[in-house]
């Protein structure tokens, strides 16, 4: 593919998804066409964007949380427990959260600090604890979901109701294509 073909194809991505102005992995696609007029930026034109939109979301999602002093991963964990419905242990969860077991035990520390998850040892093993939401977690968490959820939906009206099941469809594929080869890996 020649150079102008493939910037078209690159800027035009912009164009495909409803942008009205270029972002800023239009600008980075283009740059490395003048650089290197043979490189084929498509991998970068998506997982650029991935990662623009995920730091982008990441800085959004958490401000109806910070409201009530949580960190999203502590409003993981709270939302893990309420949706699985019963006690879980911290391996449990950071297999649920895809965080490690350092960063679950030191969030389930703030948040029983906090009276939000209550712990319970196990009566076999005393190393191993079993969690569960105090009526207070319970409370907060069942508060803060509809509240979070349109907080999402309002960052995402720009798309439509359609375009976002189609987007939703697409990143499906994707994560069931990339935890086929990559699942292994601790996050």
């Amino acid at each position: 593919m020649d150079r102008d073909a493939e910037a078209a194809r690159n800027e035009g991505a912009g164009e495909a998804t409803g942008a009205a102005a270029e972002d800023v992995v239009a600008r980075v696609l283009r740059q490395w066409q003048q650089v290197s007029p043979g490189l084929d930026t498509a991998p970068m034109a998506v997982i650029g964007r991935l990662n623009r939109c995920a730091a982008l979301l990441q800085q959004a999602a958490d401000a109806p949380l910070a409201r009530e002093g949580l960190a999203r991963a502590e409003f993981d964990i709270l939302g893990t427990l309420r949706r699985t419905g019963g006690e879980l242990t911290p391996g449990q969860i950071a297999r649920e959260t895809f965080a490690s077991g350092a960063a679950v035990t030191k969030r389930v520390r703030v948040l029983e600090e906090r009276g939000l998850l209550a712990r319970r040892p196990d009566e076999r093993d005393r190393r191993v604890a079993h969690l569960s939401l105090t009526d207070a977690g319970r409370e907060l968490i069942d508060r803060l979901v509809p509240q979070q959820l349109a907080y999402e939906q309002d960052l995402l009206t720009g798309l439509g109701r359609e375009r976002q099941e189609e987007l939703a469809g697409t990143l499906a594929r994707l994560l069931v294509h990339l935890e086929g080869r990559l699942g292994g890996l601790q996050l």
